[in-house]
C-alpha cells in the first residue's frame, strides 16, 4: 500500500511540474517614446521577433555587438530596439551616441537612470549588468535572455528550433509552411511604484539564457 501511495505522489509531482514547466509567459505590452518622440509598443509588432537592447553610453562591450544588432534589424520578421541607460541628465547624449556608433536599429529610446522607477527596463527584465538582451517571439513572449554580447550563430539557430516546433503546413502533408500566430494576451506596463520586472526564466517560463 505505501509503495502505490509513494508512485501515486511521485506521478502527482511529475505532472505538476510538467504543467508549470508549459505555462506561456504572459508579456507586458511595454510602451516607450523614442528618441523621435514616436510612442512605440510590443503589440504593434505581432507576427516578428521582437530585440529589446539595453546599453549604456560609457559601456565598450555594447558597441561589439552592432553589427549584429544592425544586421537583426534588416531583417523582415526582425524589429531591434535599444534602449540607452543610466547616460546622465542629458538625453542627447543617447542620440550622440547611437548616432557615433551607427545604430541603424527600429527605435533608440532614453530610458534615464536604472534606479529610477518608470525606466523602460522595468516593462521588460532585470539590467544587471550590460548589454543586456530580452526577445520575444512573434506571439509576444519573452523566449531568450541575454546577458551579454548578442551572437548572431546563436539567434538564428534558436528561430530556426522555434520554426521546426511552431510551423504547421496547410495541406498536412508537407506544403507551404505558414508559422501559426496566436492572439497575444498583455498585461499592462508597471506603474511607476510597480516592483522591478522578473524575467520569465525565473517565473516558470519557457525562456532561454544565453
Amino acid at each position: 500500500m505505501k509503495k502505490i501511495l509513494g508512485m501515486l505522489l511521485i506521478g502527482a509531482a511529475v505532472w505538476m511540474s510538467t504543467a508549470r514547466a508549459e505555462e506561456s509567459v504572459k508579456a507586458i505590452n511595454f510602451q516607450f517614446t523614442d528618441i523621435s518622440g514616436k510612442s512605440i509598443q510590443l503589440s504593434d509588432f505581432k507576427g516578428k521577433w521582437v530585440l529589446v537592447n539595453f546599453w549604456a553610453p560609457w559601456c565598450p562591450l555594447c558597441w561589439v555587438e552592432v553589427p549584429t544588432l544592425n544586421e537583426l534589424n534588416k531583417r523582415r520578421d526582425f524589429v531591434v530596439i535599444g534602449v540607452g541607460l543610466d547616460y546622465g541628465p542629458d538625453e542627447g547624449v543617447v542620440r550622440d551616441t547611437a548616432k557615433r556608433h551607427n545604430l541603424e536599429l527600429h527605435a533608440v529610446v532614453a530610458g534615464g537612470a536604472r534606479r529610477n522607477p518608470d525606466s523602460p527596463f522595468r516593462q521588460v527584465g532585470p539590467v544587471d549588468f550590460y548589454p543586456t538582451s530580452y526577445i520575444y517571439d512573434p506571439n509576444g513572449e519573452i523566449v531568450m535572455f541575454i546577458p551579454g554580447q548578442v551572437r548572431m550563430n546563436r539567434i538564428i539557430a534558436f528561430m530556426d528550433e522555434y520554426k521546426k516546433k511552431n510551423t504547421q503546413y496547410a495541406d498536412g502533408k508537407g506544403g507551404e509552411a505558414a508559422s501559426p500566430i496566436k492572439d497575444v494576451t498583455y498585461s499592462k506596463p508597471e506603474s511607476a511604484t510597480s516592483p522591478k520586472a522578473v524575467p520569465a526564466s525565473k517565473k516558470g517560463g519557457r525562456t532561454v539564457t544565453y
